[in-house]
């Protein structure tokens, strides 16, 4: 697959990118992938890795509005979306957006604050508008939400349900940096923070363009019985609680389709789904208590499944 011709502009924006995150190519790769489709992202992974800057890195490389919400205990629903305030020099209402009403969100810690502040984040991204005050507010496009959240092992955390987890296209872990990609970090930052030098190299408008060619991407009936079938597999897994949804046969699909454009095709493979297929389903599958207690892992079925289930091997006929 890497050895493919990357669609030239994905390429400049990676570039930009890898000058502020080094041999985080990957991760990068699928945060375009979420954004190319409108979908949203869950990094989950220890504090400092460099989560923060992969988001700040790609706002700015695509010339985004970037908002940041740090998720605490105490954040109340208004303090992400918004809230109407009087003015008495107007005696009426004023609605002052919230930090939601941006290109780029980060939304840092999400698991850190009570699950009816992380639901005003998350009705945004599922709808594409808040509604306060009985008022609807259509967010901007395009509209990319990149959460973090810290491993659910750390106190003082609140887990996202399984429909709140359901709403993220992604799921990805960034994971620490090699030892000569760390030495190369600490050289980069002596003197100056490489974010400072990031310009960006596409417009929003060249963004939108790129999101409406992704869906003209051809996806066979065959690869979408492969789809199916991959999903199907998970909620018939001895190990399984509660399978991948039709949701997440959609969210593979679209991924597929981006990840087929970012490397210049203009129809899906089987070889995409494949590569996708974890990303996308780990964090909609539900173990039953009995395999975690025997040390057996989302990714560990997903990779069993994909492994074992039979590829399309007729020609994409388009």
């Amino acid at each position: 697959m890497m050895t493919e011709k990357m669609h030239p502009v994905i390429e400049q924006v990676l570039l930009n990118i890898e000058k502020v995150m080094i041999g985080k190519r990957k991760v990068a790769e699928l945060s375009l992938v979420a954004l190319l489709v409108e979908g949203h992202v869950l990094l989950e992974d220890v504090p400092g890795v460099g989560k923060t800057m992969m988001v700040r890195a790609l706002a700015k490389s695509v010339g985004a509005n970037f908002r940041r919400i740090q998720f605490t205990p105490d954040l109340l629903p208004s303090d992400v979306t918004g809230v109407s305030i009087y003015n008495p020099k107007e005696l009426e209402f004023q609605f002052r957006p919230g930090p939601i009403m941006g290109n780029i969100i980060l939304a840092d810690e999400i698991n850190r604050t009570s699950p009816k502040t992380q639901s005003a984040l998350l009705e945004g991204m599922e709808e594409s508008s808040v509604t306060i005050d009985g008022v609807t507010h259509i967010l901007g496009k395009p509209f990319f939400v990149m959460a973090t959240q810290n491993p659910i092992e750390y106190e003082g955390t609140y887990p996202l349900p399984e429909a709140q987890l359901d709403r993220f296209l992604l799921k990805m872990k960034m994971g620490y940096p090699a030892p000569e990609d760390e030495i190369e970090v600490l050289t980069r930052v002596q003197k100056q923070a490489p974010i400072e030098k990031i310009e960006s190299v596409i417009t929003l408008e060249a963004l939108t363009s790129l999101q409406e060619q992704v869906k003209e991407v051809y996806v066979d009936d065959s690869i979408k019985r492969y789809i199916v079938e991959l999903a199907d597999r998970t909620r018939k897994h001895a190990s399984v609680y509660l399978g991948v949804s039709p949701r997440g046969s959609i969210a593979l699909m679209k991924a597929a389709q981006s990840y087929a454009f970012i490397y210049g095709r203009d129809y899906v493979l089987p070889d995409d789904i494949q590569y996708l297929a974890s990303a996308v389903f780990v964090h909609r599958i539900i173990l039953k208590s009995e395999a975690k207690f025997e040390g057996i892992t989302a990714e560990q079925v997903v990779e069993r499944i994909v492994a074992t289930t039979p590829v399309p091997v007729q020609k994409v006929v388009k």
